[in-house]
């Protein structure tokens, strides 16, 4: 690999919004597919009882395990904050006109690349700015002075799993910046072209793997095929509030009681053991892990 100084990328955080390449294009209301229809009402003591212990949704009770994969539910929460965002004020719920959404509502991994290396520069290694920072312990993503996640979205990091596939999309980038190097591509276009073959890579996982599983082989093709009947986005991407706020709510249901996390792990629950207040814990026994089976 060539030991020629690479040149820094400038960072001239006085652009204005439009002229900073791969920034975000933060909100837009949410759209509604249904205008006019009524809020579901229901009975708030059968809601009670279906969710408290020994209920149809606690997890404890014997409810057998599904047949997808165990972290399958964890990528679709990785593509629900990669595509969405509320941080309305709580009041705001009452009027879905208040509810606005602070994530591009595109497939982009916006919340890898955040604004790129002049818009979101805490997020990129100072002296190669092409690469996206890594955690100081192996397996982690990179951290402040106080522990919280430089991360493009903190959700993120709220429980190991994402943290996860966080991490390997974070390595999974700047494997292609030192691949394209080797190849001799120039280095102004090195990051562009790493970010665009890592999107287009998750991309591919989402229309090939997680729509089929999640809504059918034989609908994912039709859809892929004929398009949509009752989604329109016109000019912009938007998100439909049934969507955001109703049917993709289901994913919840889909967390396992407890998971392995490696080979040397127990079998753990995702509260409290796998979230963010212990996650410090189970990283150093990941890495412990990982450097075991490297050597």
């Amino acid at each position: 690999m060539s030991t020629t100084p690479r040149p820094a990328v400038a960072r001239d955080h006085c652009l204005a919004p439009g002229r900073t390449v791969g920034a975000p294009v933060y909100g837009g209301r949410y759209t509604r597919l249904f205008e006019g229809l009524p809020s579901l009402s229901g009975d708030e003591r059968l809601l009670h009882a279906l969710g408290a212990a020994g209920g149809v949704c606690d997890a404890k009770a014997d409810c057998p395990d599904g047949r997808v994969a165990a972290g399958w539910p964890f990528l679709g929460q990785f593509l629900a904050h990669d595509i969405t965002a509320d941080r309305s004020p709580l009041v705001s719920h009452a009027d879905p006109v208040g509810v606005r959404n602070y994530r591009t509502p595109a497939a982009n991994l916006e919340c890898v690349y955040g604004g790129g290396p002049v818009g979101s520069p805490y997020l990129y290694d100072r002296e190669d700015p092409a690469l996206l920072l890594t955690g100081v312990h192996a397996g982690d993503v990179p951290r402040n002075g106080q522990g919280v996640a430089l991360i493009g979205d903190p959700r993120n990091d709220v429980h190991l799993f994402v943290n996860q596939l966080q991490v390997a999309l974070i390595h999974a980038h700047n494997l292609l910046v030192g691949r394209l190097r080797e190849d001799g591509e120039p280095e102004a276009s090195v990051f562009d072209e790493a970010r665009r073959a890592v999107t287009w890579h998750y991309q591919w996982v989402l229309l090939n793997d997680f729509l089929p599983t999640l809504v059918g082989e034989k609908l994912s093709a039709h859809l892929l095929q004929e398009g949509p009947a009752l989604y329109k986005p016109g000019d912009a991407p938007q998100i439909p509030l049934e969507f955001a706020d109703a049917a993709y709510r289901y994913g919840h249901s889909q967390i396992r009681d407890r998971y392995v996390v490696n080979e040397s792990s127990e079998p753990l629950p995702l509260f409290p053991d796998l979230s963010e207040e212990d996650q410090d814990f189970v990283l150093r026994r990941l890495a412990a892990h990982m450097l075991a089976q490297a050597a």
